[in-house]
C-alpha cells in the first residue's frame, strides 16, 4: 500500500555525513544538504550528454528540453510520492518518430505525436496502478525485467565507444579520473568522482585545445545572461499516432525495469509504484510535449549514479530537478554545455553504461535465474545481442532499434517458449522461479 509520507520529508541518514559500508541512503532519507545538492549536481552531470543529444540530433531547442525535464521530474516525484528517485530525461526512443515527423509536419507535428504516446502511457500506467502488478510480474517475471534492464545499458555501449574514440585521451583521463576517486577517496569526494571526473576531463580538453568557445560568445552577445526557453504549441495530426504510440513499449519497459532496479539497490518493494512511475512519465511526456519539449524517460544515466553513490535520496533528484530549471533560462549555459567535448562524455559513459547493464545482471543473480533452463538461456541470448548490437527493422516509415526490438523478442520468445514447453509437459517446463511466481514469498517482498 502507499505510504503518506509527505514527499518534501526526509530523514536523515545517521549523522548525514557517513554512509556505513553495506548500507544505502534510501529514498525518504538524506544526507546533510550540502551533500545532498552536491549529489543533485552530479546527477544533473550525469544526464546531461543524454538529455542534450536528443534534441541537436532532432532540432528541438535544447533549454526548453532541459526546462522540461526539470519539471517533467518534479511531476515524477510528486505522483510517486517521493518514494522512486528518478529523473526524468529525453528518451532516444522518440528519435526515429520525431525525425519522421518533422519532415511530414513540422515541430508541431512532431510535438502533438509526443503529445499522443504521452497521453497513450498515462492511459496505460492507470490500468496497471488499478489493475494490479501481479500480472506486470507474470509478463516480466525476473529473467525478463533483468534482460531488459542489461540491454538498456549494454545497447548505449557504442554511443559511448563513439564518443571515447573522438578524443580517446581525454576520454582515458576521465575515465582513469573516475575509478581512482571512487576507489582511493571513502568520503564524500568518493561519491562525486564522476562529477569531479568530468571537471578534471573537462579542464584535460580544454588544455588539448579541444574546447571551443566560439558559440558562448556568440549566445551571450545575441541573448544576454537571462531568457525564458523557446516555446512551441503542437499540432496535432492523426495519421502520426502509428508512429509514436509504440514508442511506449519502450517507455513502459524501461519505467518497469527503473523502479524494479531501484527496490532491489534499496531492498524495498516498490511493485505499487509501478503504476504511478508510468502514469508520471505519460505526464511528464505530455507537457513536454505541449510546451515544445521531447518525450521523457526515467533515466538510466541516474541509475548509474546512485549505484555508484548509494544515495537514492530523492531529495537530490528535487535538487537535480530546480539546478535544471533554473540553469535552463540561462542561454549562455545551454551553450556552454554544448562545447562538453565527446572525449569527457565518451569516458563517463562508458562507467554509467556499463554499470546500468550489470544491473540487469544482478537482478538475475539476486532472484537466481537458473540459465541452465532452455527458456531462460535462449531467451536472454537473443535479447541481449539484439540490444547490443542494435539490429533495426523498418517498416513504412518507422524504425524499431536495439532496445525496443530486443524488449519484444524478450517478451515474446520467453512467453512462447514458456508456454510451449508447459504444454508438451517437457522438463523444466516452467522456467519462473518461486519469487517470480509467488508475490506473496519472501524473495517477492524482498524486491
Amino acid at each position: 500500500m502507499a505510504s503518506s509520507r509527505s514527499p518534501f520529508s526526509w530523514q536523515l541518514h545517521g549523522n548525514g555525513k557517513a554512509i556505513a559500508p553495506g548500507a544505502v541512503v534510501a529514498p525518504h532519507e538524506r544526507l546533510s544538504w550540502g551533500r545532498t545538492i552536491g549529489i543533485g549536481a552530479q546527477h544533473v552531470i550525469a544526464m546531461f550528454g543524454a538529455t542534450f543529444l536528443v534534441p541537436l540530433l532532432t532540432g528541438f531547442p535544447p533549454a526548453t528540453t532541459l526546462f522540461f525535464s526539470g519539471i517533467g521530474t518534479i511531476i515524477f516525484l510528486l505522483l510517486t510520492a517521493g518514494r522512486v528517485p528518478s529523473y526524468l530525461g529525453s528518451s532516444f526512443a522518440f528519435i526515429a518518430p520525431l525525425a519522421a515527423a518533422s519532415n511530414q509536419y513540422g515541430p508541431g507535428g512532431s510535438l502533438g505525436g509526443i503529445v499522443m504516446a504521452g497521453i497513450s502511457l498515462f492511459i496505460i500506467g492507470l490500468i496497471v496502478q488499478f489493475a494490479g502488478t501481479g500480472w506486470l510480474t507474470k509478463l516480466m517475471p525476473p529473467l525478463v525485467t533483468g534482460s531488459i534492464v542489461a540491454l538498456i545499458g549494454f545497447n548505449l555501449a557504442p554511443s559511448a565507444k563513439d564518443n571515447f574514440m573522438k578524443a580517446p585521451i581525454t576520454a582515458l583521463v576521465t575515465l582513469t579520473s573516475i575509478v581512482l576517486i571512487s576507489v582511493i577517496f571513502k568520503g564524500m569526494i568518493g561519491r562525486l568522482s564522476i562529477l569531479l571526473g568530468v571537471i578534471i576531463g573537462y579542464i584535460t580538453a580544454v588544455l588539448r585545445g579541444e574546447v571551443d568557445f566560439t558559440t558562448i560568445h556568440q549566445t551571450w552577445e545575441s541573448e544576454g545572461l537571462i531568457g525564458l526557453p523557446h516555446f512551441q504549441h503542437p499540432e496535432f495530426h492523426w495519421n502520426l499516432a502509428g508512429l509514436f504510440i509504440p514508442v511506449i513499449l519502450v517507455l513502459v519497459a524501461e519505467n518497469i525495469g527503473h523502479v524494479k532496479s531501484v527496490a532491489l539497490m534499496t531492498n524495498t518493494n516498490l511493485d505499487a509504484y509501478s503504476g504511478r512511475a508510468i502514469m508520471a512519465d505519460g505526464l511528464a511526456t505530455t507537457v513536454a510535449g505541449m510546451g515544445g519539449g521531447s518525450g521523457t524517460t526515467t533515466y538510466a544515466e541516474n541509475i548509474g549514479v546512485m549505484a555508484a553513490t548509494k544515495v537514492y535520496s530523492t531529495a537530490a533528484y528535487w535538487v537535480a530537478a530546480i539546478f535544471a530549471i533554473l540553469l535552463s533560462i540561462f542561454p549562455v549555459f545551454g551553450a556552454a554545455v554544448a562545447t562538453v567535448p565527446a572525449g569527457v562524455l565518451g569516458g563517463a559513459a562508458t562507467v554509467l553504461y556499463g554499470m546500468i547493464g550489470m544491473l540487469g545482471v544482478r537482478i538475475w543473480v539476486q532472484n537466481r535465474v537458473d540459465f541452465s533452463n532452455q527458456v531462460n538461456l535462449t531467451t536472454a541470448s537473443i535479447a541481449m545481442i539484439i540490444g547490443i548490437a542494435d539490429y533495426t527493422w523498418e517498416f513504412s516509415n518507422l524504425q524499431f532499434a536495439g532496445i525496443a526490438l530486443g524488449t519484444a523478442a524478450t517478451l515474446v520468445i520467453y512467453h512462447v517458449m514458456a508456454a510451449i514447453n508447459k504444454g508438451t509437459g517437457a522438463a523444466g517446463a516452467d522456467p519462473l522461479t518461486p519469487d517470480a511466481t509467488d508475490p506473496k514469498s519472501p524473495e517477492a517482498a524482498a524486491h
